[in-house]
């Protein structure tokens, strides 16, 4: 009778231990689900506005009119909303900044990936975490004081505000990221495709271009859209380096107005909200929204694509 009482209490206690951790696991899941539902509906309720008062803005100024005109001055009389201002200074920063910090960041995952030292590798990694932990303002102040006066200095016509200083420091910012994603990239091609590119007789150097490159190159375009998209939405190093001019220009050297330099004027407060001035914020945004919503759709099936998939 003792015995098959302990056995009972025993098979009591493990019934309710099983019913504790299933209740742990139920009160985990229900967090987790709560998270993920914040952040869905977080991502809807963004979409929601921006679709509702560039709505409103859009029952005023055709789309025609905003999407192809190329005069943006709607907060001086006349006005004017033709949006196309604000895309070419966004591109002409987007492409300067590919052009400095692209190659650079590559070539720096590659020699972190191919020929650096562990010990190298271990003082490089923590500079490039700490690139990209200074605050967007300060690289704004130093594309003023440092990289400005520096070009100006090459090029005495370059203005206070221009957009290849402005390029620069931006590419400087997404250095990190380009070199973390492409060095991940590259690390992660197996070694027996070296080892096969050594067996033919190839040097190091056209092992790590004629065949690790080429493996990891889906990986590679694929950190290259998305920190361009990052690129695309920098704020406040672009409003003070490129300063507050929306020009159609190609003149890297002439100031400029970014699409979220533009956000960031109209949100300081000066124009009342309601008045279509105040409207233009969330067109501009939408079309921002829309532009690198389509880079990051692009990059992912560019992944897709061409993922090189090893065992």
């Amino acid at each position: 009778m003792q015995s098959s009482s302990s056995g009972l209490a025993e098979n009591k206690s493990v019934l309710r231990l099983g019913r504790s951790k299933r209740w742990s696991e139920e009160c985990i899941k229900a967090v987790l689900f709560l998270c993920a539902s914040i952040s869905v509906l977080t991502t809807f309720a963004i979409v929601w506005i921006l679709i509702r008062e560039a709505g409103i803005f859009f029952q005023e100024v055709p789309v025609s009119d905003f999407l192809f005109g190329t005069l943006w001055a709607p907060l001086l009389e006349p006005r004017s909303f033709g949006v196309l201002p604000l895309v070419c200074g966004t591109i002409l920063i987007v492409v300067g900044t590919a052009l400095f910090a692209l190659p650079v960041g590559l070539a720096t995952a590659i020699y972190m990936s191919e020929y650096a030292s562990s010990t190298i590798r271990s003082i490089l990694k923590p500079i490039l975490e700490v690139l990209a932990g200074i605050p967007t303002v300060v690289y704004g102040y130093f594309a003023l004081t440092f990289i400005t006066p520096l070009l100006r200095e090459i090029y005495p016509e370059v203005q206070i505000f221009n957009a290849a200083s402005a390029s620069i420091v931006v590419g400087i910012m997404i250095l990190p990221m380009v070199a973390s994603l492409c060095d991940d990239t590259l690390r992660a091609v197996p070694d027996s495709l070296r080892q096969g590119g050594y067996a033919v007789g190839a040097t190091q150097c056209e092992v790590t271009i004629g065949v690790v490159v080429p493996s990891s190159l889906s990986g590679i375009m694929a950190s290259f859209v998305l920190a361009l998209s990052r690129a695309i939405g920098e704020t406040m190093a672009v409003t003070l380096a490129a300063g507050a001019t929306p020009n159609m220009t190609l003149d890297p050297f002439v100031a400029i107005q970014t699409m979220t330099a533009y956000i960031v004027q109209v949100s300081l407060g000066d124009t009342p909200a309601g008045e279509i001035g105040y409207q233009t914020i969330f067109a501009v945004s939408a079309l921002l929204f829309i532009i690198t919503l389509c880079m990051n759709v692009f990059s992912n099936k560019l992944l897709r694509r061409f993922r090189e998939v090893y065992e």
